[in-house]
């Protein structure tokens, strides 16, 4: 039976439109009552039945009471961290996989050894622990997938491409045969820029000894900016801006002629409300970022969500039970069916069967080659303001010297990785 497709978003707030529960998010009741536990879930991240199902099982199984609090991803960091040094705050918590390494290396996480076998999905697992210590376990992830305008494709003749040189070919055709603007990449979308990066082998930084050493100045990343500057040739986009101002999808797709774009599911569901709203009519098709060769997708940025037990709960033996449920095999595989496929399984013995044709589907028959930018502590500095790697792909988009920024990209990124 086909099921209804709740489009999944990214990096930070992956499953859209969906419902909540709980509070606001401006605080927590706190943990450190044996009968009862505190978890705190962010906003948009959990279908409302599923929470219901799985609380009432837990609560019947344990006599324990959960508080399900909602936390907002706007300013959560600093609330994440004054929690994680508060004693029974919350006991059990969601983190964005990108954060984890972080809170885990500060000593807010607790270990989770007694979880460690189970059958996890490997590519989601890396973000959970550190040398092979487990301190959160893989809850969902999501990635991109090229959103394209169905018409537009018609009339130029393009075909859904399977490799990156069929990709071209196709944005020749609407560059040629349409007005439409073949492609909209914004000269700074570096997550898409990473993932061409990793198909050449190459990455944003790599582990030197103790430390972290940036490795944008070699000739794969080079290679995979070269063929991000190529796409966004058939772009009228700016090279200074990134894909989120102005939005991509509320800003520019619905008023713009636009064939194909790279987004998130939350961004493709955004841009069909806008178009509807404004009393036009969406028909986007979907397909993975094609890779070098036909049998090889391209790598995408594996973005998701992780659940760990706080250091300082209030009731940790309940906290690690409770997580052990969510994430077991029969509540990961209810969590997929809630979503309506449109989510990575965190399990290999959960299965997704997205529609055909949908975004779910696009967008996990390329989890297996997803990456994920360095896991440590000091990543978040990278992506501060001015972002280098930004700067890099602007730099190289408008025609200057590649290895010249690339060297003074590598220097501060090595600088900020290693500040903690």
């Amino acid at each position: 039976m086909k099921r209804k497709l709740i489009a999944a978003v990214g990096v930070t707030a992956l499953t859209a439109a969906l419902a909540a529960c709980g509070d606001d998010g401006s605080g927590g009741g706190g943990g450190g009552d044996s009968d009862s536990l505190t978890v705190w879930l962010m906003d948009g991240s959990a279908p409302q039945p599923w929470v219901d199902e799985l609380t009432a099982a837990f609560e019947e199984e344990h006599g324990v009471t959960v508080n399900v609090e909602i936390q907002q991803w706007d300013g959560i960091q600093d609330r994440l961290t004054t929690a994680l040094s508060e004693d029974g705050t919350v006991d059990v918590l969601e983190l964005g996989n990108t954060q984890t390494v972080g809170y885990a290396n500060t000593g807010g996480l607790a270990e989770l050894s007694e979880l460690a076998d189970e059958p996890w999905s490997p590519n989601m697992l890396e973000s959970a622990q550190i040398d092979d210590t487990l301190y959160a376990v893989p809850w969902y992830g999501a990635n991109r997938v090229v959103i394209y305008d169905r018409g537009i494709w018609e009339e130029a003749g393009a075909e859904v491409p399977t490799t990156r040189d069929e990709w071209i070919a196709a944005l020749e055709l609407i560059a040629e045969n349409t007005e439409a603007e073949p492609i909209y990449l914004p000269g700074q979308s570096y997550y898409v820029m990473g993932g061409f990066v990793a198909d050449e082998g190459g990455a944003f930084a790599v582990e030197d000894g103790e430390e972290w050493t940036g490795s944008l100045a070699t000739p794969e990343a080079e290679a995979g900016m070269e063929f991000y500057a190529r796409l966004q040739e058939f772009s009228s986009a700016p090279a200074d801006i990134d894909e989120a101002e102005p939005q991509q999808s509320v800003d520019i797709v619905p008023n713009q002629e636009i064939a194909s774009w790279i987004g998130l599911g939350w961004e493709a569901a955004g841009a069909i409300a806008a178009i509807e709203e404004a009393g036009g009519e969406a028909d986007f098709g979907y397909f993975p970022v094609p890779g070098k060769t036909a049998d090889q997708l391209g790598n995408v940025f594996l973005g998701g969500s992780n659940l760990a037990v706080s250091e300082r709960a209030g009731n940790p033996e309940m906290a690690r039970e409770f997580l052990r449920l969510a994430t077991s095999q029969e509540f990961a595989q209810k969590f997929v069916d809630a979503n309506g496929d449109g989510v990575v399984p965190n399990r290999t013995d959960v299965v997704a069967e997205p529609e055909p044709g949908s975004f779910a589907e696009a967008m996990v028959a390329s989890a297996d080659v997803g990456f994920l930018p360095p896991l440590t502590t000091g990543w978040a500095n990278v992506e501060t303001e001015p972002n280098p790697i930004k700067e890099l792909m602007t730099k190289a988009i408008n025609g200057e010297d590649y290895q010249a920024a690339a060297a003074e990209a590598d220097a501060e990124i090595t600088t900020r990785i290693n500040r903690e």
